[in-house]
């Protein structure tokens, strides 16, 4: 047993070695449905149905342990050992229970409850192993919790929260054309301009909101290091560092100049209009980046314009990456979650009924290519439709009068009508409602290629 692990030790923070001792006492005789049914959710409800246990049982034919896939989704809450233990000795599972404490050491009693919030925090059902991830502890080591900026695993800082302040004169929250520091307001936060040994950078604050719980903002706050942590890649953004010593947790980027896709598009600050072959580069981009996320095993469950940011060269970088989950290797596989997320636009129906996958990435996608085409926003109460993506329908009705040339975005003037079609045939793909039916992102990726190659042959000729 680990000298560190206490009766008030998050579920989350259990070590690998002794997650598996664990399971070698549940998995045999299924000892582990007997904790799946114990768990309840601070109003009392049973927080796992029928329906999680079956797929936990699915888990074994694929000879992975049911028990520390369980384990894997209590532990998004802020579920305790002591709750685990008081669970086992329950169940008379005392030998379980003593890995975890001596028989000697009661579960104390002042275990923190989770907050009513907490029974939506994001569940993750069908997760590898192998691309679970580790603590945030991990990431940050103790003893750079305390003193100032000092280089963390993998590249990155850690900053105290007053050093953020100084560069960012104190989260000054006029937007940078009044001379102030901020910059937008992402998911979960709000987006701040610094200069850091007099490079910008750009500084997220997170900071809860009406319906996201503060135990759940550290959960996109942890999720976000250890993705950024695990994967690089050219289109993906690039953290500098983090704090968590202050008021908000913060994240430290790379500035990118040229803002986000959606700003562009709409000439944000009187910024000029994007070229077709601006644009086509940049789908070539995102699509290669989200290629990189799904070889990985890992859907970004929020891809729509505002996360895609342009640096000087209006290289794509995906960002925001708090609500990322692991999903299974095989495509087939649906990941559960309790809590439904993302942005509604850009949603695919799968996703509305709180299914992971990464055909769900594509589905978003899609209506990024829309707006790519039209320089329309994805959603506006003054247009009927209101949303962007059900435009398709008026397009493809012949007894409507809406074509495809009607909805390309005028601002630019270099586009070639069979590009433009190919284009917009692959929105339409990705956007099919049945999600086997959407192509997968290798495929889209291809698409988009051919059309910047038949661009760059135009522009030869």
């Amino acid at each position: 047993m680990s000298n560190s692990v206490t009766s008030a030790t998050y579920i989350r923070n259990i070590s690998f070695s002794l997650r598996r001792k664990l399971s070698d006492f549940l998995d045999p005789q299924h000892r582990w449905k007997e904790v799946c049914m114990s768990i309840r959710k601070p109003s009392g409800e049973i927080r796992y149905t029928q329906l999680h246990v079956r797929r936990f049982e699915d888990l074994v034919a694929q000879g992975r342990s049911p028990t520390d896939e369980l384990l894997n989704d209590w532990g998004t809450t802020n579920s305790t050992v002591g709750d685990l233990v008081d669970i086992l000795r329950s169940h008379k599972l005392l030998a379980a229970a003593s890995l975890l404490l001596p028989v000697e050491e009661p579960p104390s009693v002042q275990i923190v409850s989770p907050s009513p919030a907490d029974t939506e925090l994001p569940t993750r059902l069908l997760v590898e192993r192998d691309t679970q991830l580790p603590p945030l502890s991990h990431v940050l080591p103790p003893q750079t919790q305390k003193e100032g900026s000092k280089p963390a695993d993998e590249g990155f800082s850690s900053f105290l929260y007053n050093e953020l302040m100084e560069i960012t004169g104190n989260f000054d929250d006029r937007p940078m054309s009044d001379g102030g520091s901020r910059l937008g307001e992402g998911g979960f936060g709000i987006v701040y301009k610094g200069l850091l040994n007099d490079k910008p950078v750009a500084v997220k604050k997170l900071n809860p909101v009406d319906d996201i719980s503060p135990d759940e903002l550290q959960v996109q706050f942890h999720q976000e290091i250890q993705t950024l942590k695990l994967l690089k890649h050219e289109n993906l953004v690039d953290m500098v560092g983090f704090s968590c010593d202050g008021q908000y947790p913060c994240l430290v980027y790379a500035f990118m100049a040229n803002g986000s896709l959606l700003d562009r598009l709409a000439c944000l600050d009187y910024s000029p209009p994007l070229s077709w072959q601006q644009r086509c580069l940049i789908a070539e981009g995102t699509s290669r980046g989200l290629e990189y996320l799904h070889s990985n095993h890992h859907v970004h469950r929020d891809v729509k314009s505002a996360n895609i940011l342009l640096d000087e060269r209006f290289v794509a970088k995906i960002s925001d990456f708090g609500l990322t989950r692991a999903s299974a290797k095989r495509t087939s596989t649906t990941v559960m979650t309790e809590r439904v997320v993302g942005t509604r636009a850009y949603m695919a129906p799968e996703a509305l009924r709180g299914e992971i996958t990464p055909k769900s990435d594509v589905f978003s996608f899609g209506v990024v290519l829309l707006e790519i085409l039209s320089g329309l926003p994805p959603a506006s109460e003054n247009r009927e439709p209101q949303f962007l993506l059900e435009l398709r329908y008026d397009i493809d009705d012949e007894e409507e009068e809406l074509t495809l040339e009607d909805i390309i975005d005028k601002k630019m003037s270099d586009w070639e009508l069979n590009q433009v079609k190919i284009v917009y045939t692959l929105a339409c793909s990705c956007l099919h409602e049945m999600k086997n039916k959407r192509p997968v992102i290798t495929q889209i990726l291809s698409k988009v290629e051919g059309v910047v190659k038949s661009i760059s042959l135009d522009l030869q000729a």
